[in-house]
């Protein structure tokens, strides 16, 4: 339950079609535990918000005038260093949403997201946890299966301690987080696997702990490189 006493999450929308910004303010403003504090058409008129006040989530559109929203993250976290940011746009690209969360974006989410989710996704995303839309979370796992590993993970030393946790992991366990790789939510793992969403929840939270993990998205990298 909210603490009615907390001072409500502020918000800082940017995006450059005032229709959509006006409207996501509005939804936003009916529940109490957000407050847009400023609204932004572009990078520039962001970075003036942020001159003034410091709000604790940035909504940032990718296709913004003159400037795509992932490279303008950069000069966003040294406006604000502890401002978290979460992309909200309709670009499915997988290049996008890969650089997003390289230049430091804290979650991805597609424009057609349910209000309640969005909602959702904020309260994880000021709670230190990142987000990703999960039709993009398998665009994630295959972009990154695509790479190389980086320096020094592919060492025998890392493979090991991979093997060890998912040692660590159930035979059932093991089926949901490959199923998490897939970009699959609890109540479609639930389905497949005729078993209750809240059982779903339940592994998923143990999966994470065993792993040492702080949210499904991980699970998911940490499935395409070693399961």
């Amino acid at each position: 339950m909210t603490d009615p006493s907390a001072r409500p999450i502020q918000l800082l929308v940017v995006d450059d079609h005032s229709l959509f910004r006006r409207g996501l303010t509005a939804l936003l403003s009916q529940d109490p535990r957000f407050e847009v504090s400023c609204e932004a058409g572009d990078v520039g008129e962001a970075l003036r918000c942020l001159a003034r006040q410091r709000p604790d989530v940035i909504l940032l559109d990718n296709h913004l005038p003159g400037v795509l929203g992932v490279d303008a993250i950069p000069s966003l976290r040294e406006a604000a260093p502890g401002t978290r940011i979460l992309m909200l746009t309709v670009s499915e690209n997988e290049a996008d949403l890969v650089a997003a969360l390289k230049a430091g974006a804290d979650g991805y989410l597609l424009k057609t997201v349910e209000s309640h989710h969005l909602c959702e996704a904020i309260v994880k995303v000021m709670d230190g946890e990142s987000v990703v839309s999960p039709e993009m979370t398998t665009k994630l796992v295959s972009a990154l299966r695509s790479q190389p590993p980086a320096q020094g993970e592919a060492s025998g030393a890392a493979v090991a301690t991979a093997d060890t946790a998912l040692a660590s992991l159930s035979v059932r366990e093991l089926e949901i987080l490959h199923l998490i790789a897939r970009g699959d939510s609890n109540k479609h793992i639930a389905r497949q696997l005729d078993i209750a969403e809240t059982t779903v929840k339940i592994h998923v939270q143990h999966i994470l702990r065993k792993l040492h993990l702080t949210s499904r998205v991980q699970a998911a990298v940490f499935a395409a490189r070693h399961a």
